[in-house]
């Protein structure tokens, strides 16, 4: 007998673990998936749903080398990506090899420890994960396959449609419309400088709180005359001086929305990119694997962090740290942390280093005590047309570093979110007496839309929304950008006049351009993976409902059979270079139980 065979997932893991399991093993690599559903057919049809695979271009050839490498192995380890994707692969791998005792292995970092650890402990190929892979790529299929013909027929242009793809292009033509729709409001606020006390240089400054004085129905301040005598007051009473504290807890480390959010605000990656690079680092050994929506880390990973903070003189936390995963979360991985905590850089290019060190940084600031505030607030009076008028200073001065002490300023949080720190001293004042304003300052303020999406805050509206998974979303942004529904202006994505067309042609037709449907049928992808939904019930109730509504379309858009009220699709194809083969007709999409043509 040969060696012991191992199948990955990456060529670029290859060199790492046959390093870590020397002779007597041979590793080899899928390439990805190595089947699919063929390309000029549906591939899956009612009532069992049961796809027909193919091997792909790429497949077929790896296949035939894997084969070659099987029929001789004393035993075959699949060791393809822990996720729902690598499930699928690793059945596809074993079915298409026909091999009968298969071992599956998994683990979430490429170590000696890990990897050796996984292969004492193989198990069986996870049937539901598979089933719920399955039913992700036969639901895509259904609305690409079903859906984006009728609707470039309609067109007369060329679109396609996407079960995550849609939603995705919608809310960014939403956002447009609302931009454009929205008619900013005049607004005014005041602000007030004080004189200098306790050694306060520049003075000190106290806002209006104009809560008191609005109408009903009323969000800001519109009366202008009123601001401007505001602004005028220069002696005001001090109502009351409060001392008290704030904390601010350090950020939970990266999942994979996480992390490409904080990369494209630190490091002005693309979500992509960040995926491309943290891929690299994982099978380098530098990180552990970059797919997944749980931010809390293993108990052996806290207790090594914890003891190397320590090592630093580093301020940590009493007890440690976890997280409460966002509602959806399949938890099937820990967050994304470095492999060995020690090792101050890793990777090979500039690019992959600084990824890594915003990894670091995170995962040994989760472990840190609280950044404490000393934080003084004033609130100030005074007479304005009979009537009392508040102001409010408030400001904080740090006093306990915490978690800081590694981070001083976090950027890696979205700017529309990042809570603002007030820079702003006060002074210690008593109650009772006067405070004297130097100047004041009539604040001329507009509301402002909401701003286009970065692909940043894309990714987190996608996952607030629970559209796609951790794995789906650099690839979703790619796919609408590709296919020039959405495009790219100063850093933010603007939707193209294709980008409305497929929205405009799905909405009130077809329930997946809904956000909610596609919330829900995510989550009934997760029910089974977990055993609590049946593959054929899930996509048997999408097709009834997906055919429903191509029926309706066809009616509403004038493509219906005139024999059995189905929609018509219009069937093209080129002639050969013998002018043989082509035709050009519109097909009742119930074939082959109605037949009925037109031209």
């Amino acid at each position: 007998m040969c060696a012991k065979l191992l199948i990955l997932e990456s060529p670029g893991k290859v060199k790492k673990i046959q390093e870590i399991l020397g002779s007597g093993w041979k590793v080899a690599a899928s390439v990805g998936h190595v089947r699919d559903l063929p390309q000029k057919e549906m591939g899956v049809a009612a009532p069992d749903f049961k796809p027909i695979y193919v091997p792909t271009d790429r497949g077929k050839e790896v296949l035939a080398r894997l084969a070659s490498m099987a029929k001789g192995a004393e035993a075959v380890y699949l060791a393809t990506d822990p996720d729902r994707e690598g499930e699928a692969i690793a059945w596809h791998l074993a079915d298409a090899l026909k091999l009968k005792n298969a071992k599956r292995v998994t683990y979430s970092e490429i170590t000696e420890k890990a990897v050796k650890a996984a292969l004492e402990a193989p198990r069986s190929i996870d049937m539901a994960l598979v089933a719920a892979q399955e039913g992700r790529r036969v639901l895509d299929r259904f609305c690409g396959y079903m859906v984006s013909g009728p609707l470039s027929n309609v067109a007369g242009t060329k679109l396609s449609a996407g079960r995550v793809q849609s939603p995705a292009v919608r809310l960014v033509v939403d956002r447009e419309r609302e931009i454009k729709d929205f008619r900013s409001t005049t607004h005014y606020g005041v602000e007030l400088t004080f004189e200098s006390l306790d050694n306060i240089k520049d003075g000190w400054k106290a806002s209006w709180v104009t809560k008191g004085w609005l109408e009903d129905g009323q969000e800001y301040l519109l009366d202008k005359a009123l601001a401007e005598k505001a602004s005028k007051l220069r002696i005001l009473d001090v109502l009351d001086c409060q001392e008290s504290e704030s904390r601010s807890a350090p950020p939970a480390p990266f999942t994979t929305s996480s992390l490409q959010q904080a990369a494209s605000n630190a490091l002005k990656f693309t979500p992509k990119q960040t995926m491309q690079l943290a891929q690299r680092l994982y099978e380098q050994g530098a990180i552990t694997y970059m797919r997944t929506d749980s931010p809390n880390l293993s108990q052996e990973a806290v207790e090594a962090f914890r003891v190397y903070c320590e090592g630093q003189g580093w301020p940590v936390v009493d007890k440690p740290r976890t997280w409460k995963s966002k509602q959806g979360a399949q938890e099937a991985h820990e967050a994304i942390r470095p492999t060995h905590i020690e090792d101050e850089k890793a990777g090979t290019s500039a690019d992959e280093k600084a990824l890594y060190s915003l990894i670091r940084l995170r995962v040994l600031a989760c472990q840190l005590e609280d950044a404490v505030y000393a934080v003084r607030t004033l609130q100030l009076g005074a007479d304005l047309d009979s009537k009392q008028a508040l102001f409010e200073a408030k400001g904080r001065t740090l006093v306990s570093q915490g978690w800081k002490v590694l981070v001083s300023n976090d950027q890696t949080e979205d700017t529309e979110d990042a809570q603002q720190e007030p820079e702003n001293p006060v002074p210690t004042m008593k109650p009772g007496t006067k405070a004297t304003a130097l100047s004041g300052n009539l604040l001329t303020k507009k509301t402002k839309p909401s701003p286009r999406f970065t692909e940043a805050s894309l990714v987190r509206e996608l996952e607030k929304r629970g559209i796609g998974r951790p794995s789906t979303y650099a690839a979703i942004i790619d796919t609408i950008t590709t296919r020039a529904y959405v495009k790219t202006e100063k850093c933010f994505l603007v939707p193209t006049p294709l980008g409305v067309m497929v929205v405009d042609g799905l909405r009130g037709h077809f329930t997946f351009i809904e956000y909610e449907f596609t919330k829900n049928m995510e989550q009934a992808l997760d029910d089974i993976a977990e055993g609590k939904a049946q593959y054929r019930a899930v996509v048997g109730t999408a097709h009834a409902q997906l055919t429903k509504e191509l029926e309706s379309f066809g009616k509403a858009t004038g493509k219906a059979c005139p024999k059995c009220g189905k929609l018509m699709a219009h069937r093209v194809k080129k002639a050969g270079k013998d002018g043989k083969g082509g035709y050009d007709f519109w097909g009742c999409t119930g074939w082959p139980e109605c037949k009925e043509t037109c031209k």
